[in-house]
């Protein structure tokens, strides 16, 4: 993008510069309100008038992304919020992890069963309530 921003802005520059160098004639303005004239090179004046322009220009595209950097700003916000909550969280399943090891690991496992007792619990019957 930057390419075409060259492409297209330096010979553009390059013109006005030499229109503005061109006009040497003086120039006089009148500022209304206030009646004071003022008398300057029309090559001042191009120059000055397009600075002006510029500057203007870039003003306005930039307080025109501000509801865009607003919404940046929040979106940052809630992310840090969202990653402080996800470690809180992740410590907390952490530690179930380990107390679900800890009971394991303190659980006796039951003796198994003689071939004798097995032999004996499947010929018994069944009580019924």
């Amino acid at each position: 993008m930057s390419f075409f921003k060259m492409l297209i802005g330096l010979p553009l520059l390059i013109i006005i510069t030499v229109f503005a160098f061109v006009n040497n004639d003086f120039a006089t303005f009148n500022l209304w309100p206030f009646y004071i004239e003022i008398t300057v090179s029309l090559s001042v004046a191009i120059i000055f008038f397009i600075a002006f322009g510029f500057v203007l220009g870039e003003f306005f595209a930039w307080m025109s992304y501000a509801p865009l950097r607003k919404a940046l700003r929040q979106q940052k916000k809630q992310n840090k919020k969202l990653n402080k909550e996800q470690q809180k969280l992740v410590e907390q399943v952490s530690g179930l992890q380990e107390n679900i090891e800890t009971l394991k690991a303190e659980e006796k496992p039951a003796p198994k069963p003689s071939l004798k007792e097995r032999f004996k619990g499947l010929f018994q019957r069944k009580k019924k309530d």
